[in-house]
């Protein structure tokens, strides 16, 4: 396995594609799991207009793909199931160790909860 970093700060304000190339928000922030220090999921902003009534998506960091050939992201899923997805209002984050959100959250995305997953 090869070691290939980035910092956290040059995904921030990413663009977001989807599998058809569309651009579906950008990065907010990136949230870092405090037991092991792995990335447990980017904020993802969504809709609205100049940052006025966006919503914001707790991403499982599996499911995104860094582009860095095309400096995005990409999320294999559409706009439409995005919009279903769980969802937060930037007034409203979830709570630090909220694993009833999260658990939605990984649920809707099909994958494996980071806090459950072993770290060699």
């Amino acid at each position: 396995m090869r070691a290939i970093t980035l910092s956290a700060s040059s995904l921030t304000g990413n663009d977001v594609k989807n599998h058809k190339g569309e651009n579906i928000g950008n990065i907010k922030e990136i949230m870092i799991n405090l037991e092991d220090g792995t990335v447990a999921y980017a904020v993802l902003s969504f809709g609205g207009f100049l940052g006025m009534g966006d919503k914001l998506f707790a991403i499982p960091w599996s499911s995104i793909i860094v582009d860095q050939d095309n400096k995005c992201c990409v999320l294999s899923m559409s706009k439409e199931r995005l919009e279903k997805a769980p969802g937060f209002d930037k007034d409203n984050w979830p709570k630090a160790g909220d694993t009833g959100y999260l658990t939605q959250v990984y649920d809707y995305h099909k994958v494996s909860p980071f806090w459950t997953e072993t770290v060699h």
